[in-house]
């Protein structure tokens, strides 16, 4: 397939999943899905869908994104084996995207957890463009391939690293979030920090887990704003992490903050569990900088207030990533063209 016949192909597959989307056609996958995995609620599925639709399938937003690269019409296929994370819907559609847009072929061993949606939206794209057929393969064990891209938590990078070093690669482990509050936030500033904290029920790599505070800040009109998210405790998966963590607290005997469904916590560890928040003092924006710096590579998202030069997306938008928001600002496109 030609470059311009991927770029036409992802746009024709936005347009054809806007409609269905909107016609309720794809209904009974998300339910699917919903009954593989209860994380993933029929909403949060609808909510990556549309931000697929819109940032990734975007026709002038492909093009913006590819003009930065030197693509060519006779690459050579490599076989890239890709290992997808399945903390959150259909995280793993930007690297197949880099993969098969670039003009090479996936080997694709699938999340249990996220094996449904991945496989619709593939379905989808070859029936648009049934070139692409050939560049797909789902498979139980990762073998024959040239490259590779693997995503999980800490330990299992360490696996991923020991069987899959020899290889070009990408490897990402565990990222977390921050967002830097100065105390002169609105509420719509912590309507929009809400999104960043409890999509997806706080799931993924981009959810705020960490908040950097003014020493003596009053949480009062933050916990206020939060109020909006209390469905959250309807899902008996969420209460469950709440339940737990809330018992270890007490058992524990350590302090925190509590609005009756999202535990704070004082932790200078930017790792929060489910249900959690954890939060660290600073005295000053230069004080704080200094304390974030050696923690930088553990950040996938600095969140803050738009026209503050520390923060570098503002308030609601981590989980509306571009097609150029590398994960681990690593540049997966750069690296399908350098092999």
């Amino acid at each position: 397939m030609l470059i311009k016949d991927r770029i036409q192909a992802f746009s024709n597959l936005g347009t054809a999943l806007a409609e269905k989307l909107a016609n309720g056609s794809l209904d009974g996958e998300i339910t699917r899905a919903y009954n593989e995995n209860k994380w993933f609620t029929p909403e949060n599925i609808q909510f990556a869908l549309q931000n697929i639709i819109k940032n990734y399938l975007d026709e002038e937003k492909i093009n913006k994104w590819l003009s930065a690269y030197s693509l060519k019409d006779n690459h050579v296929p490599q076989k890239i084996g890709l290992v997808p994370a399945g903390n959150i819907p259909l995280v793993g559609w930007h690297d197949i995207m880099c993969i098969l847009i670039s003009g090479n072929a996936a080997q694709i061993k699938l999340s249990t957890k996220d094996k449904t949606l991945t496989e619709l939206l593939l379905k989808e794209l070859v029936a648009v463009a049934p070139g692409f057929v050939r560049h797909i393969e789902y498979v139980n064990q990762l073998k024959g391939f040239d490259a590779i891209i693997a995503t999980g938590s800490n330990n299992t990078s360490r696996y991923f690293e020991y069987y899959f070093g020899k290889y070009p690669h990408i490897i990402r482990a565990n990222r977390n979030s921050a967002a830097i509050i100065e105390g002169n936030e609105t509420g719509e500033d912590f309507h929009n920090l809400g999104k960043d904290i409890f999509t997806y029920f706080g799931l993924g790599c981009r959810n705020v887990s960490m908040l950097y505070v003014p020493v003596g800040y009053n949480f009062e009109k933050m916990f206020t704003a939060f109020n909006e998210w209390d469905w959250l405790f309807n899902n008996f998966k969420y209460r469950n992490n709440y339940d737990y963590n809330k018992s270890l607290y007490l058992l524990n005997k350590e302090p925190h903050l509590d609005n009756g469904f999202l535990l704070l916590k004082e932790s200078p560890q930017p790792a929060s569990a489910v249900a959690t928040l954890h939060y660290a003092y600073y005295t000053t924006l230069e004080q704080l900088q200094e304390t974030i710096q050696p923690l930088r590579a553990q950040f996938q998202c600095l969140v803050g207030k738009q026209d503050m030069s520390y923060s570098e997306i503002p308030f609601g938008k981590t989980q509306e990533p571009e097609l150029w928001d590398y994960a681990d600002n690593v540049d997966t496109m750069g690296f399908m063209l350098g092999l």
